[in-house]
């Protein structure tokens, strides 16, 4: 089935269907990881986007019911340049395309996927409308000019979980975890490293917080702006002082805000598996995942409080500070996604030492 991706600035690609039908809008980017198709589309930071994978060749092994990073895909749309029919992989449980229409995801393949990703690192990440229904290109155009965007756009209200879970039953230290989005692997990771993870929705006052006795907080990843989330950083201002926090992505700028700085968007974000990162305390290097639009400016921050840890070597933009005074650090980055493969994971250790010496 003939499907087209209309750009809010008039450029139109063009490709066929697999997976659902329909139409969908969000902002069009890509993400330059070989693999972890099944974790991408199910990281709920890409609600509200339509992702384009840079490597030519998806759906290969499959999707099984392990590799999920949620309860479900969050995609708008998912773009490649070849979709394999054949998913050849001892633990592949379901085919890419059967796996995407169960979930009403709709995937283009046969697009110059080359060309789409120079177009956004040239013109920027943008809106976009993707559809197998109108295939008038005027139409789609304008479709795409009309839809909301992701600035100053709440969209960890539907991502959020809607009560209070408790991950796990043990462990030595009690982490209640701000859920804007949260990945399976973060809490995963706070289990490995002997926390007891709860998790809490967004909107969770800070008594309600404290009523669950915990000795630290972790601010998640999560979806769109962090300035569409006002009610997050007012609740995370009441805990500076009072408790260990780490924020991993948006739960960065998040933090970024409540410490009195500002965030911007990026041209065209950071996405895939293979960012360079240094930490600038110990001259170390990590390949990082990374999955933002958003960023915390440097020069916004208090020079007198908060110390710059980590840097992005292909553009200088920030990656991870700490309060100089207080247990508190974060990061943009994702530690918990393996693609160095365990580059960052000492960032949890570092957590928990916090709470230890608290």
């Amino acid at each position: 089935m003939r499907a087209l991706i209309a750009l809010e600035d008039g450029r139109v690609f063009e490709g066929e269907s697999f997976g659902a039908s329909g139409e969908r809008a969000g902002e069009v980017v890509f993400n330059t990881s070989m693999m972890g198709y099944q974790e991408i589309l199910t990281d709920p930071s890409y609600k509200g986007q339509i992702v384009t994978m840079t490597y030519p060749l998806i759906g290969n092994y499959g999707v099984n019911e392990e590799d999920v990073e949620s309860s479900k895909p969050w995609v708008e749309g998912f773009i490649v340049k070849e979709y394999s029919r054949i998913a050849s992989n001892w633990r592949s449980q379901q085919r890419l395309d059967e796996y995407l229409k169960e979930h009403n995801i709709i995937g283009i393949e046969g697009v110059d996927t080359r060309a789409l990703t120079r177009h956004i690192r040239v013109a920027g990440a943008m809106k976009a409308v993707i559809s197998t229904e109108d295939l008038d290109r005027e139409s789609l155009v304008k479709k795409a000019k009309d839809s909301p965007g992701l600035i100053g756009r709440d969209l960890v209200k539907e991502v959020t979980s809607s009560q209070i879970q408790h991950w796990s039953e043990d462990g030595r230290h009690r982490v209640v975890v701000i859920d804007c989005g949260v990945k399976f692997n973060i809490l995963r990771e706070l289990v490995n490293n002997g926390c007891r993870a709860i998790v809490v929705p967004a909107k969770t006052k800070a008594e309600e917080i404290l009523e669950l006795k915990p000795d630290g907080l972790l601010l998640s990843n999560g979806p769109g702006d962090p300035a569409g989330v006002p009610y997050v950083v007012e609740t995370v201002k009441q805990f500076i002082g009072r408790l260990p926090i780490f924020g991993i992505c948006l739960g960065h700028q998040m933090l970024g805000l409540a410490l009195g700085g500002r965030t911007y968007k990026l041209k065209f974000g950071h996405h895939g598996g293979n960012h360079p990162v240094k930490d600038l305390r110990t001259g170390e290097v990590a390949i990082t995942v990374q999955n933002h639009g958003f960023c915390v400016d440097i020069d916004s921050l208090d020079e007198d409080d908060v110390e710059i840890t980590h840097m992005n070597l292909n553009d200088g933009t920030l990656e991870g500070m700490r309060h100089k005074k207080l247990p508190i650090f974060s990061v943009q980055f994702h530690p918990e996604a393996s693609p160095g493969p365990h580059d960052a994971k000492y960032l949890f250790r570092d957590f928990v030492r916090l709470m230890e010496g608290n």
